[in-house]
């Protein structure tokens, strides 16, 4: 039975869709079977989870170290009671602590945020995986620049916290275009999605990050993510397991009718 814990980056759906089951019908089903799946997956619980979301942006790497975060509601035009959510999963000062140590101790300047809540990247997504809210989290921004190396050098910094209970999550989505949430981006999401996939399932650990560093010359890559800050979480959970073997633990080939999403998993379970 192996200790060292997995990598993930998952594609979060949007906004606060659990509370919204009503609304969005079957449309999150597999993607909330997927999140469901993660603690079954793993060999251990986790001591605590760190989630690189796509929804803080800083100059540099911050951390969240509150012992017990608040709520940011970053989403608008959703019914009042998604205002209301709670999700009071614990921090770990500790852990925030041990993550930007880490971080400057590989020349990637890192600070803690003492007032930084849960965003929807976070909550939305763990409240399938963990809906007790009983497992510690704490959140690792992007840096603002979105240097695809700089992220994955920061996974390969932060690679020790899988050996030491710590569940790594990078939180984005697989397609990120808002204009084309629907039939108009079924070609990009397709095209970029086929190349996400033969990249992380089929070539070489270091082709495979080659690749990655070149992002934006993949098929659709652009239309896909016109801003890369929901791809950018990827890199960091690749960077955590840089070496090791990529799953897609979530595809849909429809996704809101027309979109091709998926997520991954880095690393043996």
């Amino acid at each position: 039975m192996t200790t060292r814990l997995p990598t993930y980056f998952v594609s979060h759906g949007g906004g606060p869709w659990p509370w919204l089951k009503k609304e969005f019908g079957s449309a999150y089903d597999q993607l909330e079977a997927s999140l469901v799946a993660i603690p079954r997956q793993l060999t251990l619980r986790p001591k605590a989870v760190l989630v690189v979301t796509s929804h803080w942006e800083a100059p540099r790497f911050m951390v969240s170290s509150s012992p017990a975060p608040g709520m940011i509601y970053d989403y608008g035009g959703f019914p009042p009671h998604t205002y209301q959510v709670r999700y009071p999963a614990p921090g770990d000062p500790q852990l925030a602590a041990r993550v930007a140590g880490l971080l400057n101790e590989a020349g990637h300047p890192a600070a803690l945020d003492a007032e930084r809540g849960f965003d929807h990247g976070t909550f939305s997504m763990l409240y399938p995986v963990y809906p007790e809210a009983d497992m510690p989290v704490v959140q690792l921004s992007l840096r603002r620049d979105l240097d695809p190396l700089a992220h994955i050098e920061a996974g390969r910094a932060l690679a020790p916290l899988r050996d030491e209970g710590v569940l790594i999550i990078g939180s984005g989505l697989s397609f990120h275009n808002l204009r084309q949430f629907g039939a108009s981006g079924r070609k990009a999401s397709h095209g970029f999605d086929g190349w996400l996939n033969r990249t992380l399932l089929e070539l070489a650990p270091e082709e495979r990050t080659a690749a990655l560093l070149r992002w934006e010359e993949a098929p659709s890559a652009r239309a896909a993510h016109p801003r890369e800050e929901h791809l950018l979480p990827l890199m960091v959970a690749l960077g955590a397991a840089q070496q090791e073997r990529a799953e897609n633990v979530y595809h849909e080939d429809a996704f809101f009718g027309s979109l091709a999403v998926s997520s991954f998993r880095f690393g043996e379970v």
